[in-house]
């Protein structure tokens, strides 16, 4: 595995390096101790799984709070998305800044994305999945968000029109 640093301090793309044969291919997404040797967080609580049926769905921006606050690892199974990250940490030089990166199936990138990061996608083929690991369980109480289409973030979704959001996410505020 390589761990390829983004523009935000301590988020990443880790890029796998399967091994392939007449078979296919065989690679590992995850390995405690090159994930604890380059200093990310190595205890996972949840394994999740997202499917979407059409291109322009967008999921995000969501991360949740301390107590609660969360690491995740995002790998696209099926298709290709389009991963996005936003620094909310308070005290950060790069706090609202944003970073993404499109994912897909075979070309073997993940988002690790560290605790005081939104997350969300752009779903850029019908079809597409991703599996994810979360470092704490879900805690309602310890919920936010950040409005996917907020002008203070300006985040450059791939697709712009045509966009499909959960209830939720359209109620995200604005920031100030």
């Amino acid at each position: 595995m390589r761990f390829e640093a983004t523009p935000l301090a301590g988020a990443y793309l880790i890029v796998t390096e399967p091994h392939s044969d007449e078979r296919g291919a065989f690679g590992r997404t995850f390995c405690v101790d090159e994930f604890t040797q380059a200093g990310l967080n190595s205890r996972w609580q949840q394994a999740n799984v997202a499917s979407n049926v059409s291109a322009g769905i967008v999921r995000g921006m969501h991360y949740q709070t301390a107590p609660n606050a969360e690491v995740k690892l995002i790998n696209c199974i099926q298709g290709r998305i389009f991963d996005v990250i936003v620094d909310v940490r308070e005290a950060s030089a790069t706090r609202h800044q944003w970073f993404g990166a499109i994912l897909d199936a075979s070309d073997n990138k993940q988002m690790y994305v560290p605790e005081g990061f939104a997350h969300g996608y752009q779903v850029l083929e019908a079809g597409s999945s991703i599996n994810y690991l979360v470092s704490a369980a879900y805690a309602p109480e310890s919920e936010s968000g950040l409005r996917w289409d907020d002008p203070k973030l300006a985040i450059d979704w791939p697709i712009r029109n045509d966009i499909q959001l959960s209830d939720k996410d359209k109620l995200w505020p604005l920031l100030g």
